[in-house]
């Protein structure tokens, strides 16, 4: 009776797990450059969280400071915790100039941080395909944008970062990927999509809970039974 009763509980736990997952999707639809996960189970019925970096739609912004990635690669971020990776190109100015991500951290170049000042910037700034930012036709920096062979050692962090977990020297520089200027890439998240797992991995949880309460009431009345027995 205990390896029936811990399978619809295990069964029920897994479902938890894939709710929560499509969850947070919904919840990051419309972030920028998020990518989705999805859950999936080894032998030992241990959770494995698998990312789709698969590549989401763009949209025109016309910012000057706005980039997105056709291809593989991520910006790379500045952090007080150390260097961390994104696809989320909405970067700003701070007040010294320094181009900078929406939680205020520094946007790497082949050259450290990008400083870019000047006047009229949203007017003469300019980046190419290859990640060249020029003002006024001079060539300041070029973003720093790399991938790794194996992407399983990303893991996902607060504010649409991510850490890598192994060396630096894994970063590998990317030579395939157009960097499209004034744009941003949208999330892979397909809302339908996951509404529709959503609603299924909801119905199997249901499913799981009632074989659960149908075991404790089979357990009452046994316990009922054999105490009038008695």
């Amino acid at each position: 009776m205990i390896l029936e009763v811990t399978r619809p509980v295990q069964g029920g736990l897994r479902q938890e797990r894939k709710l929560e997952s499509v969850s947070n999707n919904l919840a990051n639809a419309e972030t920028i450059g998020f990518k989705k996960d999805t859950i999936s189970f080894d032998l030992k019925f241990k959770a494995q969280v698998n990312k789709d970096f698969s590549q989401g739609s763009f949209q025109a912004t016309g910012n000057a400071l706005d980039v997105a990635l056709s291809g593989e690669g991520f910006f790379k971020i500045e952090t007080p915790e150390g260097i961390r990776y994104t696809r989320n190109g909405n970067f700003s100015l701070d007040i010294n100039g320094v181009l900078i991500d929406q939680n205020g951290n520094p946007v790497l170049g082949q050259g450290g941080a990008i400083v870019i000042a000047g006047e009229e910037m949203e007017e003469t700034l300019s980046i190419n395909q290859i990640g060249e930012i020029s003002l006024g036709g001079e060539i300041l920096d070029t973003l720093d944008i790399v991938t790794f062979e194996d992407k399983r050692k990303l893991e996902r962090e607060a504010e649409n970062l991510l850490s890598y977990k192994g060396p630096t020297t894994d970063e590998i520089q990317v030579e395939q990927t157009v960097v499209q200027h004034r744009t941003l890439e949208n999330s892979n998240i397909q809302v339908v999509d996951e509404m529709v797992r959503m609603i299924d991995y909801h119905r199997m949880f249901e499913t799981f809970t009632k074989s659960i309460l149908t075991f404790d009431e089979v357990d009452n009345k046994a316990i009922n039974d054999v105490g009038k027995l008695r």
